[in-house]
């Protein structure tokens, strides 16, 4: 089943089309990766998705919803989460105070849903310290507990593994695929093998239009994906 429909979406910034008649559909359940070389529009797109960016033309349909011209915090409302690209939390605030921050307006046990969260990414002894304090790897985790608090349909992660350690991008894959079991993930990222390893579809974008999209092996396979981006 589709969840999220994108026809035509389009954005230009001083003249330049950053996005540029995208179509996009992202099922119910799994995991949908958005790749594509630097400046090929994949945060504008996101942006577009998320509600944080106002389309120049293009709908955007949510469960059968035309979400066009909803805001970002609407979109939250209806189970859009999105996380940053550049991580943002409130450093000076414990680390459940920021999960609890994320959810206030969401969850009646706050504090509950904030300690479920936090246990799902193994932050749970951190609760008490000050998330400025964490390591940045710990920090990506944080962002990541945020939005999986908020129990989202379509959680998108925007380049999450960025400055993460080995060890610490296993966990994440893993928490990853817990996630898709229920709800859909939408993940931009410039790790080919983690996109390889988590993606059921991926979509490739190039100078702002989709260029392919397919499986990963399909994807792996095209001519013109290896030209413009895997370089092989």
């Amino acid at each position: 089943m589709t969840l999220l429909r994108a026809r035509g979406l389009a954005r230009a910034f001083g003249g330049v089309r950053a996005v540029n008649g995208v179509d996009l559909d992202i099922s119910a359940t799994g995991v949908q990766a958005l790749i594509g070389p630097n400046g090929a529009g994949k945060s504008t797109l996101v942006g577009l998705l998320s509600g944080r960016i106002a389309a120049d033309a293009g709908t955007i349909e949510f469960d059968g919803r035309d979400i066009t011209r909803l805001p970002a915090h609407a979109r939250v409302r209806l189970g859009i989460a999105y996380t940053f690209q550049v991580t943002s939390i409130y450093p000076r605030l414990s680390t459940a105070d920021n999960v609890a921050l994320a959810v206030q307006h969401r969850a009646r046990d706050v504090g509950g849903a904030a300690r479920r969260a936090l246990a799902r990414v193994g932050l749970e002894p951190y609760a008490h310290e000050r998330a400025g304090a964490l390591s940045y790897g710990h920090q990506r985790l944080l962002e990541f507990a945020m939005g999986l608090a908020l129990e989202p349909r379509l959680l998108i992660l925007d380049e999450p593994t960025q400055g993460l350690a080995a060890g610490e991008i296993a966990g994440f894959s893993a928490l990853v695929r817990e996630v898709a079991r229920t709800a859909s993930v939408l993940l931009i990222e410039h790790n080919i093998a983690v996109v390889m390893d988590l993606a059921d579809r991926i979509t490739v974008l190039e100078s702002g239009r989709v260029l392919a999209s397919g499986t990963p092996d399909a994807i792996r396979a095209d001519p013109a994906v290896q030209a413009a981006y895997l370089g092989a």
